[in-house]
């Protein structure tokens, strides 16, 4: 078995000491183990994917990931109780952050996804459970994008930037919504993956909120064109380098003081094009 979903719904004989203070602990230490009921049909092995769905009032959704971490047990000497397993888990979203059971069953469709969030442990067959891999790959619910680190030593810590990101830009339909209409070139400087690396940069750009996160009220509704815009990772960085973030406008403006120009990569064919202009002209 390689890999299993625990159903989980708070207003139902939660255990959790805390939710929200099981999440800033795992953000902490990297790592929150929890033992899990897993039923009395198949049992899962340490190693295999523990995905955790939340359902119930709250929402239902793909909450948090972990791997199983020993073989099942009996809590105590209980007779005839189900076995359970110890799992580390190592990611853990806040309640409202999970992504939504339509977009789970739209890219790995379960026989019954309702279902599989009631009971406290189903197994997922193998061709699922890779479709669950990439689709959380794509909307990976990290709060920060992890920087590029150099060479112990070449540069200094406060050198290395970290990029914040709230959940309406992780959302992969919000995402397509917006590049859809504005394009995969960078809303500030113009930069373009595709035209710097060729196919594999193709459709990579980091996509901004636009709306201060202080802003936000509980009845917001985003709207993915007017309010989130594609940066590259550097102008991405550069809007979060202030707690309200700078706009699209200022960020443009700074590049303009700074002497610098928006640009586009040249191709050999289009320099070719452009000497033999020169050369039939007669100009050097």
């Amino acid at each position: 078995m390689v890999a299993v979903l625990l159903g989980w719904n708070p207003g139902v004989g939660d255990t959790w000491p805390g939710y929200s203070r099981v999440v800033d602990e795992l953000g902490a230490s990297g790592v929150y183990r929890r033992a899990w009921p897993t039923g009395t049909g198949t049992q899962p092995g340490p190693g295999a994917d523990a995905w955790l769905l939340l359902h119930g009032k709250t929402g239902s959704g793909l909450l948090g990931h972990g791997v199983v971490a020993s073989a099942p047990h009996h809590a105590g000497d209980l007779v005839g109780a189900a076995p359970w397993v110890d799992v580390d888990f190592d990611v853990l979203l806040p309640l409202g952050d999970q992504i939504p059971v339509d977009i789970l069953a739209a890219r790995a469709p379960l026989t019954d996804w309702a279902a599989a969030a009631t009971g406290p442990c189903r197994p997922v067959p193998e061709e699922q459970a890779r479709a669950i891999r990439e689709l959380w790959a794509e909307c990976r619910p990290a709060d920060e994008i992890d920087p590029v680190l150099p060479v112990p030593g070449t540069l200094p810590q406060d050198a290395l930037a970290r990029v914040c990101v709230n959940r309406y830009e992780r959302n992969p339909h919000a995402r397509r919504v917006c590049l859809a209409h504005h394009g995969t070139s960078c809303a500030v400087c113009g930069f373009s993956f595709e035209a710097a690396y060729g196919p594999e940069g193709a459709g990579f750009i980091h996509v901004h909120h636009l709306v201060p996160a202080a802003q936000l009220g509980p009845g917001y509704e985003l709207d993915p064109v007017g309010d989130l815009v594609p940066l590259c990772p550097n102008c991405h960085t550069m809007a979060h380098r202030r707690r309200i973030p700078y706009s699209v406008a200022e960020l443009r403006a700074m590049r303009s003081r700074a002497g610098y120009i928006s640009g586009s990569v040249v191709s050999q064919q289009e320099l070719d094009a452009q000497a033999d202009a020169r050369r039939i002209l007669g100009s050097t």
